[in-house]
């Protein structure tokens, strides 16, 4: 009975706390606490190799990070010797066989992994001094083989190729190259080409001139004991021989002339890349720094920052849209707001990050925003401190950036003491409007027209085009005139004609077709089912259904598991647009396909057919010369979020009658499914039940 009453108690004094508070105004800062940071324990080898420990009993684990802090290399004609470094690295040593090496890690229970400049393991710390000694062998004495050369460059060369249409890839590329040019180390890239030049005594030179303890950190975090881990280090890397890494120069970039849009074009783009950028030359060191990040915490950090609250949830152009300002010793570093955006609204987010720009630096931020800003930063920072790698991350910070020993110490000073006019300060100093690249890799000819009449503060910002290798090319020509004659109807009436004739088409009064396909592991079925007026779309996961679309007439919804949702009005009225056993028999009938023009689909000349809605805007791509339908797009636009899809029709093969792609190619944002054909059933095993 007692409990009773004192939890009664309690709960009637929190009730009236609550009652008491009000929430609608935030809690007053108080002053920054004082932070108490251990120290790690530090040496150095005669080799010049540095540890930092770090003992923490709390788990019986261990973590070894080796940090190379050379300054920037540049591959030149051989770019691509870095990716083969931290390929080849790992696998054994000149006297452990690769297979006996990763069985040993296996065995123990333990994770190992190489980069051109670093290495990490972890481990139990019953395991560790051979985990450590392991790491050791296979850095100092690493096993490069021409065989295991040869295996890396195939997959080197296979993934550049896939990248060759991704456009993502392309933009970050571009963005890194313009901004640097592609002689220096940070804006060179790799090409099948500079991989050619590649051979395996370049990768053992490579190490041999870079992989030195001259610049080298070795951090070591968890349940060990000092004296031990000391020994340890002595005993495995006394060996590795005492070096410096050749030194060359590099010319200095430098931030364009003025305001201009470099423009790449890439015809399968189905959304623009946008990044605005410039360079700033700031260090961890500087007295800005902490300014700096929290002006671009307001501008950009999060979901929260001005960007994205203005690109998605103002004016829904995106899923999301974010700045980043870098800091480093070594180079300028880069201040980028970035967005992923439909084709339609590419001209209007370039203006809108502009603007957005433009305001932080000439209107004082609000006291409510810098507080935001400010509580994000120190709650991370407090976060941080509960790892034990958060130490040795600092002590590291203070190594290699000159930062002062008190740094840390007083990092939420630092941050508390921050005003709006510090703020207005920084964006002053460090962002410009006069000398940005705004860097758009997109699809050309549904949005350079617009692109070319952006003006910003009165001026017209004029455009560059480069292709895809970054360089300088004339604006492309999207006039290629179509055939006289041609018209959507000639069109869609070859396409029929190609894949069996408009009146085995006629016939038709139901399809059902199933693809199959894997993706992350899993097992991806699709199967439709279509009549003239009713459409049932059903993807599985491992044989589950994960997801179905249904439009019986009625109306169009959505289903998962037993949950059923209706499709906003706007998307339903455009996904009719595709309804019918072919959807080119819809779009035809009502009026609302427009043939566009002719267009390059992997090096096919395609006509291009859209359809065009309130929320969908779906395309089709027919190939020229054989009539067939080779490609399909679809951007959705709902509630604020765009969706992009894709799919490469590909090998068509007959079945009852009809031509059918017996592989299908989808993207899903960056996942892509390839799937092959497993049934196409004509005018039969199609029922009312399928569309409930």
């Amino acid at each position: 009975m007692k409990k009773i009453y004192i939890t009664l108690a309690f709960t009637l004094f929190a009730v009236i706390a609550n009652a008491q508070i009000d929430r609608s105004v935030m809690p007053k800062s108080g002053s920054a606490p004082e932070i108490n940071l251990s120290e790690p324990q530090q040496f150095e080898l005669k080799n010049g190799l540095k540890v930092l420990i770090v003992e923490n009993h709390k788990l019986p684990r261990v973590s070894i990070q080796l940090r190379i802090d050379n300054p920037p290399i540049a591959e030149g004609e051989k770019a691509g010797t870095t990716s083969f470094v931290s390929s080849l690295l790992g696998n054994g040593s000149t006297t452990i066989p690769k297979d006996d090496f990763n069985e040993e890690v296996d065995f123990l229970g333990a994770r190992m992994n190489f980069g051109s400049q670093s290495a990490f393991a972890s481990s139990i710390s019953k395991y560790f001094p051979r985990i450590l000694e392991l790491m050791a062998d296979a850095t100092i004495n690493p096993n490069f083989t021409q065989e295991e050369f040869d295996k890396e460059k195939e997959k080197i060369i296979t993934g550049l190729k896939s990248e060759e249409k991704d456009v993502a890839s392309i933009a970050y590329r571009a963005q890194l190259a313009l901004a640097y040019g592609k002689d220096h180390p940070y804006g060179e890239f790799t090409t099948p080409e500079t991989v050619e030049n590649i051979s395996l005594a370049d990768v053992k030179r490579f190490h041999a001139n870079y992989f030195v303890p001259a610049n080298a950190y070795l951090i070591v975090i968890g349940d060990v004991n000092t004296k031990e881990v000391q020994k340890l280090i002595k005993k495995n890397f006394t060996s590795w021989t005492k070096s410096t890494p050749p030194s060359f120069q590099y010319s200095r970039p430098k931030n364009a002339l003025y305001t201009q849009i470099n423009f790449i074009d890439i015809p399968n783009a189905v959304q623009s890349e946008i990044a605005v950028e410039s360079l700033v030359d700031l260090k961890m060191s500087d007295e800005d720094y902490f300014p700096a990040l929290i002006m671009n915490q307001i501008l950009g950090g999060g979901g929260e920052g001005r960007l994205f609250l203005n690109l998605r949830e103002d004016k829904g152009y995106t899923y999301g849209s974010y700045s980043s300002i870098g800091n480093d010793k070594y180079a300028p570093a880069r201040f980028r707001a970035t967005a992923q955006v439909r084709n339609a609204v590419t001209d209007s987010s370039v203006v809108e990050i502009l603007k957005e720009v433009q305001r932080i630096k000439t209107e004082l931020v609000s006291d409510k925003d810098l507080e935001n800003a400010k509580a994000k930063y120190m709650g991370r920072f407090i976060m941080a401190l509960e790892k034990p790698e958060t130490i040795a991350g600092y002590a590291l910070n203070i190594e290699t950036e000159g930062l002062s020993d008190d740094y840390y110490k007083t990092y939420l000073e630092r941050i508390n003491s921050i005003t709006v006019e510090d703020i207005q300060k920084v964006a002053q100093k460090y962002l410009t409007t006069d000398k940005l690249r705004i860097v758009v890799a997109g699809k050309g000819s549904e949005v350079l027209e617009n692109l070319d009449n952006i003006s910003f503060n009165g001026n017209k910002i004029p455009v560059k085009y480069y292709n895809k290798m970054i360089k300088e090319v004339e604006k492309p020509n999207y006039e290629t005139a179509l055939p006289e004659g041609t018209s959507i109807q000639t069109v869609i009436d070859n396409y029929f004609k190609a894949i069996g004739g408009k009146d085995k088409v006629a016939t038709l009064t139901s399809l059902a077709l199933v693809y199959e396909g894997s993706m992350n592991g899993a097992v991806v079925k699709i199967e439709e089912k279509r009549t003239i007026d009713r459409y049932a779309m059903t993807m599985y996961m491992n044989n589950t259904p994960m997801q179905t679309i249904i439009s019986n007439g009625d109306e169009l919804y959505m289903k998962q598991g037993e949950n059923k949702m209706s499709l906003p009005e706007s998307v339903a009225t455009d996904m009719k647009n595709s309804l019918g056993i072919f959807p080119e028999q819809t779009f035809t009938k009502n009026g609302t396909g427009k043939l566009v023009g002719i267009e390059d689909v992997d090096d096919t000349k395609a006509y291009k057919i859209e359809v065009t809605g309130d929320a969908i805007t779906a395309s089709y791509y027919y190939d020229v010369e054989s009539g067939l339908k080779i490609k399909e797009t679809s951007v959705t636009n709902m509630n604020g979020q765009t969706q992009s899809q894709e799919a490469i029709l590909k090998d068509y093969t007959e079945t009852n009658g009809l031509m059918f792609p017996s592989i299908k190619i989808s993207s899903f944002g960056p996942q892509k499914l390839e799937s092959k054909l497993i049934s196409a059933t004509i005018n039969t095993n199609v029922s009312d039940a399928d569309f409930e």
